[in-house]
C-alpha cells in the first residue's frame, strides 16, 4: 500500500524543517517584524514543496487506483498553485522589507503589496481558468523572474550595505540564493515541459532532476537561513559552529587513523596483527595528538575565517547583535515602548553602554540607506 522513496524523503524532511523553524522564529518575533514575515514564508514554502506530488511517492499501487485518488491530485495542484502565488505576493515585500536597496524599495509601499496580492489572486483563477500553456505556463515565468530578481537584490544590498544591515543582507544572499537558483531551475524545466507537452501535475514515481532541485533547494536553505537569524541574535554563534569543527575534525581524524590501521592489519595480515594494531594505532594518536589538534584548528580557521576567541571580537559581536536588534525594531514605524523595554534588556544582557547604544541607534536612524 505504501512504498518508499528516497526522493520523497527528501521533501518530507525539507518540509518538516520548514514549519520547524517557523515556528521557532514566529514565537522569537514582535508582530509584524521581519521574523513573522520569514516564518510566514517558510510556511508557504514548505506547503508548495510538499504539495508538488512528493507524498504520492510514497502511495503503492493499490491506492493510486482508487477512485477517490484523482480528487486527491486536484486538492494538491490547488494548494500547490495557492502556494506558488502566495510566493509572489509575499516574497517581494519581504525582500523590501528585509534589504534596503533602491531594487526592493518599492515593494515596501502598501499600494504595491495590495496590487500583488490582487495580481496573485487574478493569476490563481487563470491557472484553472485558462489553457496551461497560458495560466501555468505565466504563472511559472513569474516565478523564475522572482526567484532571479531575489538572488540579484540580496547580492547588490550585500555589495552597497555595511555594518548589520550587511549582514543581514549577506545572510538573505547565501540561504535564499541556493533555494533561488534550484526553484528556479524548476520552474524554468516546468515551462519547458508545458510547452513541449510533456508535463504532468503529480509523477508519483518522479525521479528526474527537477524534483531533486526542488527539495535540495528548501533542504539546504533552511539550515542557512536558521544560521543567518541566529547570527544576528546569538553573538558566539560563530565560536561555537568554529568549536564543533575543530572538534567534529579531531575525531573525525582519531576514528579515521584507528580503522585504516585496525582493519587493514586484520584483512591483509592477521586477526592478532589486526589487535596490535589498534594499540600501535592509540599510541601513535597520543603522541602526534598536537599536531593533529593543529590540523583540526586548520581546519576549522578555513571553515570559519575572522572567527577568534578574543575579546576584542566577542565585543565586536554584541555590537552587531545589538545593532540588528535595532536595525528590526526601525523597520516599521519606531521604536515601541515594549520594544524600547526589549532593547534595553538585551543592551544590558550583552554588557553595551548607554552612550554605545545611543550612538548604534543614531547612526541607524539618520543612515541614507535605512531611509525610504
Amino acid at each position: 500500500m505504501f512504498q518508499f522513496n528516497p526522493i520523497g524523503l527528501l521533501a518530507l524532511i525539507a518540509f518538516v524543517m520548514c514549519l520547524s523553524l517557523a515556528v521557532v522564529i514566529f514565537r522569537s518575533g514582535m508582530r509584524g517584524s521581519l521574523a513573522r514575515r520569514v516564518s510566514l514564508l517558510l510556511v508557504v514554502e514548505g506547503v508548495t514543496l510538499i504539495s508538488t506530488g512528493y507524498i504520492d511517492m510514497f502511495l503503492g499501487p493499490e491506492i493510486r487506483s482508487l477512485p477517490e485518488y484523482p480528487v486527491w491530485l486536484k486538492i494538491e495542484e490547488m494548494v500547490h498553485t495557492l502556494g506558488d502565488c502566495a510566493m509572489l505576493a509575499l516574497y517581494p515585500p519581504f525582500l523590501g522589507a528585509a534589504l534596503k536597496t533602491p531594487l526592493t524599495r518599492p515593494f515596501a509601499h502598501k499600494k504595491v503589496r495590495t496590487g500583488l496580492l490582487f495580481a496573485a489572486v487574478l493569476l490563481y483563477f487563470a491557472v484553472f481558468f485558462t489553457p496551461l500553456e497560458f495560466g501555468a505556463a505565466l504563472l511559472y515565468l513569474l516565478m523564475v523572474l522572482l526567484f532571479i530578481y531575489a538572488l540579484v537584490a540580496s547580492i547588490h544590498a550585500w555589495h552597497i550595505s555595511d555594518g548589520a544591515t550587511r549582514a543581514r543582507a549577506g545572510s538573505f544572499a547565501m540561504a535564499f540564493g541556493f533555494r533561488d537558483i534550484c526553484w528556479s531551475y524548476v520552474y524554468g524545466a516546468a515551462i519547458w515541459m508545458i510547452w513541449s507537452g510533456a508535463y504532468a501535475v503529480v509523477e508519483p514515481d518522479a525521479s528526474g532532476a527537477p524534483y531533486i532541485f526542488y527539495a535540495l533547494g528548501t533542504l539546504v536553505a533552511v539550515p542557512l537561513i536558521a544560521y543567518g537569524i541566529l547570527r544576528t541574535q546569538l553573538f558566539d554563534i560563530d565560536l561555537r559552529i568554529r568549536w564543533t569543527v575543530k572538534q567534529s575534525t579531531l575525531a573525525a581524524t582519531i576514528v579515521t587513523i584507528i580503522f585504516v590501521l585496525t582493519e587493514g592489519a586484520d584483512r591483509f595480515l592477521s586477526e592478532e596483527l589486526g589487535n596490535w594494531a589498534g594499540l600501535v594505532a592509540a599510541a601513535l594518536i597520543v603522541f602526534f595528538l598536537t599536531p593533529l589538534q593543529g590540523f583540526a584548528e586548520r581546519v576549522a580557521a578555513a571553515t570559519m575565517p575572522h572567527t577568534k576567541n578574543t575579546e576584542e571580537y566577542v565585543t565586536f559581536r554584541k555590537m552587531q547583535v545589538y545593532e540588528a536588534a535595532v536595525a528590526e525594531a526601525l523597520q516599521e514605524e519606531g521604536i515601541s515602548r515594549k520594544e524600547r523595554a526589549l532593547l534595553v534588556r538585551l543592551r544590558d544582557s550583552l554588557g553595551i553602554s548607554e552612550a554605545d547604544a545611543e550612538a548604534i541607534e543614531q547612526e541607524l536612524t539618520v543612515s541614507p540607506g535605512d531611509t525610504g
